[in-house]
């Protein structure tokens, strides 16, 4: 339930805008609704109009409320909302892995459809490197594998795509770090995933999407079937 007693003598932005969001996320002033005045806020809170201001602010940047000209301040969302990397951090590394199949299938397809020679020279470097990492320390190796999977993305040329596989890093790094400590895949398997990787590295050299695909897929469901238990 929201407290209404007096606010402590801290922050008083940071206050009158916790005091705020909890009113709208306990439903005082539902999705869709406009909020009184800043002078109403005011008087309510025991505060003056520029905290008021400041408050209402940081409930905009949060994605909770937004002002119309000459309208006032709506309420938009009944939780702040998160970005996508934060919403990526706190996700279950299945589902991260489930979206990184999606994603990752078609960029190999399009990559072998695509791939220039920079793009498989890239791509053979990025296997050596991973190859060259996989007795190493832990961290460095999912670097490694990150920079070859980067490299295929990257030769599908598609913007959109590089910049979401982009914000996938840092969330994919952190899981794959946790993964060899759940798992440890390079032990598992004797050649560290390094036949899996080279197909797909292969096919998309080759111009073949089908291909690029299903090695693609199958690598990534590998991962997925272990984290379930059914790898």
């Amino acid at each position: 339930m929201v407290s209404d007693g007096p606010l402590r003598p801290s922050p008083l932005v940071e206050q009158a805008a916790e005091r705020l969001r909890a009113r709208i996320a306990d439903g005082v002033w539902p999705v869709g609704t406009r909020l009184p005045g800043e002078t109403t806020l005011a008087k309510d809170l025991g505060v003056g109009r520029s905290t008021v201001r400041e408050a209402l602010r940081a409930l905009t940047g949060a994605g909770m409320v937004r002002p119309r000209q000459g309208a006032g301040v709506f309420v938009t969302a009944a939780r702040p909302v998160e970005d996508f990397p934060t919403r990526l951090r706190r996700a279950a590394l299945v589902d991260v892995y489930e979206v990184r199949t999606l994603l990752e299938t078609q960029a190999a397809r399009l990559a072998a459809e695509r791939r220039t020679d920079d793009d498989v020279r890239a791509m053979t470097a990025a296997l050596d490197a991973r190859r060259a990492a996989a007795d190493g320390p832990g961290d460095a190796f999912v670097d490694a594998d990150i920079a070859l999977h980067a490299a295929v993305v990257a030769a599908a040329h598609n913007p959109v795509l590089t910049d979401l596989f982009a914000e996938f890093t840092p969330a994919l790094r952190e899981a794959l770090i946790d993964l060899l400590d759940l798992v440890d895949v390079r032990h598992a398997e004797r050649d560290h995933g390094d036949a899996a990787h080279a197909a797909i590295v292969a096919a998309v050299v080759a111009g073949a999407p089908d291909a690029a695909e299903r090695a693609a897929r199958d690598e990534l469901l590998a991962i997925q079937g272990k984290l379930t238990g059914q790898g």
